[in-house]
């Protein structure tokens, strides 16, 4: 969806991503179809008024059932940088919002457009887009307006419970892991809230599976895309990420996931452990949190995080499921379980304490 390519009353089709659960069961499945078309479509051409789209989605479909009517709207546009009105209509950002633009801004006092200087910060930095451009993949948020009646449940997409083996497996391992992760100076950092069950391989396939991206290790390469990303207000997919410890030692694998503007991200770091399970599967622990902006006082410039990390827990999970390679999640809980914290820059954040365990399916069929 894009106000440069996208057309008024164009139709525009969403696969449900998480499945919406009651006491009953699965009320609506992974791979449900939600369909509507764009209503309104506003492109930016006045640096000082915002691009627009508004989308209506109408119908549900649900597989091997009848498509249901759908009064909802659009709320939230995950890790974008436009906002979201009350009437659901994305709000695109303006081009003097944006570090860039300021930048331009600042030039055109120090010299004529087109000087030498301006002509250098394009160069290396790029020019600002505040066009509304969302790829497939884009993940939205869809409030109901009106109550939905169904009167039959879908089955689950993965097994709602691990073996009592990997269960047992699984409180070995807790009962002598640390709580955190922490940084190479030893002050505490990111809770574990996951434990996954897989080989390295298995493990990057599940993620880009679930439309994530391993992280870059930090390189000159990677810190000039960071600095642009930062600069020009976008995204980039691959940012490395800082080291935290566990063991001893530096995350195995980080990934994250990310739409158009650095300043939001989904992103964890999992740590092989020496804990395998009775059939010889390696136990992976891990740490995830998502970066809702920046964090700025006196010293520290770092990301800030969504307090609520059980949410960032369940997204994890709900995407890997959504990718087709897990056979198995359940909640757990593990001895002294945390229940809220600050994190090395002094941010606060709460959980239950709970740690999800992700089992992959071994043959990584889908």
């Amino acid at each position: 969806m894009s106000t440069k390519t996208s057309h008024l009353n164009q139709a525009v089709t969403a696969r449900v991503v998480r499945e919406v659960t009651s006491d009953q069961g699965v009320l609506v499945p992974i791979g449900a179809e939600v369909t509507g078309k764009i209503e309104k479509l506003i492109p930016t051409s006045d640096p000082t008024d915002h691009a627009r789209l508004l989308i209506q989605f109408t119908q549900l479909a649900i597989p091997r059932h009848p498509a249901l009517d759908l009064t909802a709207r659009l709320t939230e546009v995950e890790n974008a940088r436009e906002t979201v009105l009350q009437d659901g209509t994305i709000q695109g950002v303006l081009a003097k919002d944006v570090p860039v633009g300021r930048m331009d801004g600042l030039l055109d006092k120090l010299g004529s457009p087109g000087s030498e200087m301006e002509k250098m910060s394009g160069k290396t930095l790029g020019k600002v887009d505040t066009s509304i451009d969302f790829p497939a993949g884009t993940d939205l948020i869809l409030t109901l307006d009106q109550p939905l009646t169904l009167d039959f449940i879908s089955p689950p997409a993965a097994a709602t419970e691990i073996s009592p083996a990997l269960a047992q497996a699984v409180q070995n391992l807790l009962a002598d892991a640390p709580n955190r992760a922490e940084s190479k100076t030893k002050k505490p950092g990111d809770p574990l809230n996951l434990v996954v069950v897989g080989n390295a391989d298995q493990i990057l396939n599940a993620f880009k599976q679930a439309g994530w991206s391993e992280a870059k290790k930090l390189g000159t390469r990677s810190a000039v895309g960071t600095v642009r990303a930062i600069a020009s207000d976008e995204g980039y997919g691959q940012a490395p990420v800082s080291q935290l410890y566990l063991f001893d030692r530096p995350e195995d694998l980080a990934f994250e996931k990310m739409l158009n503007t650095f300043m939001k991200r989904h992103h964890l770091r999992l740590w092989q452990t020496t804990v395998t399970t009775t059939d010889g599967r390696e136990i992976w622990l891990g740490a995830s949190t998502h970066d809702i902006g920046l964090d700025v006082h006196i010293g520290v410039v770092s990301h800030q995080i969504n307090p609520d990390l059980d949410a960032e827990r369940g997204k994890v999970g709900a995407d890997l499921m959504a990718g087709g390679l897990v056979a198995a999640e359940q909640l757990v809980t593990r001895p002294n379980p945390l229940s809220e914290g600050k994190t090395a820059t002094g941010g606060t954040w709460k959980t239950d304490g709970q740690l999800l365990v992700i089992e992959l399916k071994i043959s990584g069929a889908m």
